[in-house]
């Protein structure tokens, strides 16, 4: 017939229920312990899943026990220590799950992993005592249900509820556990009652092995209690000293300070008192303000505020005042702690940056003074950087300013790019046999810009060595001395012209009176003369008379050089006129003439016949410099209110020697020539307030370069506009 409970043991059973809240609360202890923390992470598993399985078996065993037969518990050892291992490995299932994720899914497995644990626990045990197992199904469901719905509020307990700690909550979930493992084994005894004969009103009798088991679950349990809190322990023991060496090491190199929700001081370390030069006393209970050294704004101090309210970690830099009025500056972080989503004080981490601001602010002066230094050198100097092979790296505004090129056009070129082939190879050779022997170099250096007009600089190369004493980069440094070689140039000209002039005043009247005898009666002899060779020997005579009247004449100019009639005169057709006189000339050579020139009218100020003059000798220079025919072309353009002609042939050209030489007296390149017929256009160009500079090179031809100021007409017509004599 189906019976209850009818004969137990209240003591046995009041220990059994102390068991499994001991066994509950260990299980939970250790979890939480498995999920905080990394090492020892087995063993607490195992200690867990021990304790949870025990917990579970530990009421179904007891209640086992309640049930006599014949006065002696008939049952089947190895099937109740089946039942303590399915009970142990379903646990741990369950486990498992909720220490790998502590989410809602993960609970749900884990609480019904516990609920089959306790439903196979009791079969088990029945089984054990072998008796017939009867139950009504949907009582069976009811009582799943109500177990697992108990298990599930224990886990959310735990660890869904955020505002209370998880070590206050522990004890509830326990509690909760405990009560779903107790009325399950109650549900279970309704929903499969046990069939036999009892006699009734009679109180179980502990057995010694009843004593035994139970002092051995006791005794399992306190172990893995002791354990879990040995374990705890030992990590607080750790976490307590690692908190303190961190708090040493920050007292040795931060300047710690803790702050209300308000910002008033709670809590200084001694660097704070060090630095700040304020005793403790002095500093808890007041303000950050007490070190204010007004240096930030308000709106600085705003924003601190700001971020740090939000919840979030503020860093910036600020400047203080001790106590002394020294000013100091801190490197600083300030870290919220939240409480409930407001921040309840907050941690200043510190450190002293006051060297490396000085630095800093050092550091400033010295890049200003080097940038007015550098600054001071583009305006006044040519800087170029090369490479220990001369590849240039750098240049600045001045060298582009000056070459015609572009920096993209020089950096990864030699300054072979600006080479006028002025200088020999051997002028370089020794530049660079200076410069690879540590010394510093200095010279004057001939180049050649972008447009082929020259330019002088006075150039210092200063080499730079690597701590090896490999060169590793050059720093040339140039200065513009183009107008003072030109004035050099004109002054040496000037002092030929000089000599030549006295030469010529002193020799010119005694050379004259004597050829115009000898021309005179040189005439009077063609006259009468009747032999042909006697008239062709006179002819000769005559002419060479000319030529050296003509060279007595040009000694005359020299000396008394007929003074400039300045007019304001269009340079193109003076051009054109002296390009049409010599065109006869040029055709009888094979020589063909070109003229260049976008505009109609160039106005400069200028004497047109010495100027003609100066034409006619350039061109029919170039003419006899092409025996073989050839090319001559006259380009006429406007560069910065300077008139630039250029007249260019295909000539033989010259070497570099002859070039240098141009415009000294009695110089040329001509078999017939005396070189003062050059030496005096250079002097009508002067004259004009212009230059010329020739550039040759042996069978490519000669380009004389004249430049020439333009002259400025101003017009304002009726509009008012001012219009230019250029069109």
């Amino acid at each position: 017939m189906e019976q209850s409970i009818i004969s137990s043991n209240p003591i046995l059973f009041m220990i059994a229920v102390l068991l499994i809240f001991m066994a509950c609360y260990t299980a939970l202890d250790l979890l939480t312990t498995l999920i905080t923390i990394v090492k020892y992470k087995r063993l607490l598993y195992i200690g867990s899943i021990c304790s949870m399985g025990v917990a579970i078996w530990t009421l179904n065993f007891v209640v086992i026990f309640t049930f006599e037969n014949t006065g002696m518990a008939s049952y089947n050892f190895a099937s109740i220590m089946l039942s303590l291992a399915i009970g142990v490995a379903l646990a741990g299932v369950g486990l498992l799950a909720i220490s790998y994720k502590q989410q809602l899914l993960h609970m749900i497995f884990c609480s019904f992993m516990f609920t089959m644990a306790i439903l196979s626990n009791y079969i088990m045990g029945m089984f054990a005592l072998n008796n017939s197992v009867q139950f009504n199904p949907m009582l069976l469901v009811i009582t799943l249900l109500i177990i697992f719905s108990l298990f599930l509020i224990s886990l959310l307990v735990l660890f869904y509820i955020n505002k209370v700690s998880q070590s206050s909550l522990k004890p509830v979930s326990t509690l909760i556990m405990s009560a779903a493992i107790i009325e399950g084994y109650f549900l279970f005894l309704r929903v499969f009652p046990v069939t036999g004969e009892k006699e009734i009103n009679e109180f179980v009798q502990l057995s010694p092995f009843i004593l035994y088991l139970v002092s051995f679950v006791s005794l399992f349990i306190l172990a893995s209690l002791i354990g879990s809190s040995t374990i705890v322990g030992r990590r607080l023991a750790k976490s307590d000293n690692t908190v303190s060496d961190i708090r040493y090491a920050l007292d040795q190199s931060s300047i710690v300070a803790i702050t209300d929700a308000e910002g008033i001081i709670t809590y200084v370390n001694e660097k704070f008192i060090e630095i700040s030069q304020y005793e403790e006393h002095e500093l808890i209970g007041k303000s950050h303000s007490i070190i204010n050294s007004g240096y930030h704004s308000q709106e600085f101090f705003a924003d601190l505020w700001c971020t740090i309210k939000q919840g979030k970690t503020w860093n910036g830099e600020i400047c203080n005042r001790a106590k002394d009025g020294e000013i100091y500056w801190v490197d600083t972080t300030i870290v919220p702690f939240m409480k409930k989503g407001k921040p309840y004080q907050y941690i200043s981490i510190r450190s002293d940056i006051s060297r490396r601001k000085r630095a800093e602010s050092d550091l400033r002066v010295s890049i200003k003074e080097l940038e007015d230094m550098y600054y001071a050198i583009n305006q006044s100097s040519i800087v170029a950087i090369t490479d220990e092979k001369g590849i240039i790296v750098d240049v600045n505004d001045k060298f582009s300013e000056v070459s015609g090129y572009k920096r993209s056009e020089l950096i990864g070129h030699t300054h072979q790019l600006v080479n006028s082939g002025y200088h020999s190879k051997e002028f370089f050779d020794d530049m660079w046999k200076t410069i690879q022997n540590r010394k510093v170099w200095n010279g004057e250096i001939r180049n050649r810009a972008k447009d082929g007009s020259y330019y002088w600089v006075d150039t210092t190369i200063v080499p730079f060595y690597t701590v090896e004493g490999k060169p590793f980069q050059f720093l040339a440094l140039r200065y513009d001395i183009t107008e003072r070689k030109q004035t050099e140039e004109m002054l040496h000209r000037q002092d030929k012209l000089a000599a030549v002039g006295q030469l010529a005043a002193g020799v010119a009247h005694e050379i004259r009176n004597p050829l115009t005898s000898m021309k005179g009666y040189t005439e009077y002899l063609q006259l009468d003369e009747k032999d042909e060779n006697r008239l062709e020997y006179l002819g000769i005579i005559m002419d060479e008379i000319n030529r050296v009247n003509e060279i007595v004449e040009e000694f005359l100019e020299l000396s008394k050089p007929q003074p400039l009639i300045l007019e304001t005169k269009n340079i193109v057709p003076i051009i054109q006129n002296v390009l049409s006189l010599t065109e006869f000339d040029a055709r009888k050579k094979n020589v063909i003439l070109f003229f260049d020139c976008y505009h109609e009218e160039i106005l400069i100020r200028c004497d047109e016949n010495r100027l003609k003059q100066v034409l006619l000798n350039f061109v029919i220079n170039g003419i006899e410099a092409m025996p073989d025919g050839g090319e001559i072309k006259v380009v006429t353009e406007l560069k910065e209110e300077k008139v630039h002609i250029s007249i260019i042939d295909t000539g033989v050209g010259m070497p570099p020697d002859q070039l240098r030489r141009i415009g000294e007296p009695f110089f040329t390149t001509k078999k017939s020539g005396n070189g003062l017929g050059l030496m005096i256009s250079f002097k009508i160009i002067e004259s004009h307030l212009g230059r010329v500079f020739v550039e040759s090179e042996v069978n490519k031809g000669t380009v004389f370069n004249i430049v020439l100021p333009m002259e400025i007409v101003k017009d304002f017509s009726n509009d008012g506009i001012e219009k230019v004599g250029l069109v």
